[in-house]
């Protein structure tokens, strides 16, 4: 079997799908969720990028990163944020690994696509019926784009035109 290896754009603009070990269900609790965001925080201010969208489920997360111009380490960034979150996790008291050891990207290509991703980022937890539309999900980048006009107050309630076949086919992980 071949090595995996990823592509490397410098100032691209990425989607990225990380899934908890197991799929279990940890960034649902007060604690996980907060051990995660201080992580992140930590991670990008060590490293600066530009969180364009990002919805934290239960079992996974979905975000949309811009890296500063000539800067392709989003994987770096990643482990960091991933072996953050085990320590601050450990220190708690938690046990067991708490995420799956890769995780899948996609380089937005034009801005076509990256609407596509945000729609998907946004309107995942109605997907997966964690609600009955994407702004009651409080974990989500959407409550920002409602604010800027991008999105309406009631939006996701109904599958986006298309949407998961269009993310199906150009690879996206539903």
């Amino acid at each position: 079997m071949g090595r995996y290896v990823r592509a490397r754009v410098a100032g691209g603009t990425w989607f990225f799908t990380v899934v908890t070990a197991g799929r279990r269900r940890w960034l649902a609790s007060t604690q996980g969720l907060d051990a995660f965001r201080s992580s992140y925080r930590d991670v990008a201010k060590d490293q600066p990028f530009e969180t364009v969208a990002m919805v934290v489920l239960p079992d996974h997360l979905h975000c949309i990163w811009r890296l500063p111009v000539g800067d392709d380490d989003f994987s770096r960034r990643w482990q960091r944020i991933k072996r953050r979150t085990t320590g601050k996790m450990r220190r708690q008291g938690m046990t067991g690994a708490f995420w799956q050891a890769r995780f899948w990207e996609h380089l937005i290509r034009d801005e076509r696509d990256l609407r596509m991703h945000l729609d998907y980022v946004h309107y995942n937890p109605v997907r997966h019926g964690l609600v009955g539309k994407a702004a009651e999900w409080s974990a989500s980048s959407i409550h920002r784009y409602i604010r800027d006009g991008w999105y309406s107050p009631d939006w996701g309630i109904a599958d986006p035109e298309d949407l998961e076949a269009t993310v199906l086919a150009n690879g996206g992980d539903l």
